[in-house]
């Protein structure tokens, strides 16, 4: 699994930061930062939850 951000599309509502921490962060100017592109088998749910509550859809998971 792999995931990318458009951090063009974020508009800031941390979803993805309370759903992951481990995956994502915020910015000095609230955006989405990836942490982790390739996370491990105990974060991939998460991180798809993520992806699912991000309102501005800024989140890709690709699957292997």
């Amino acid at each position: 699994m792999r995931i990318t951000v458009d951090t063009h599309r974020c508009i800031g509502a941390g979803q993805c930061v309370l759903s992951a921490p481990e995956v994502f962060d915020q910015d000095e100017d609230g955006l989405v930062t990836l942490l982790r592109p390739e996370p491990g088998a105990e974060e991939w749910a998460r991180a798809r939850r993520a992806a699912g509550l991000c309102p501005s859809r800024t989140i890709t998971v690709q699957e292997a």
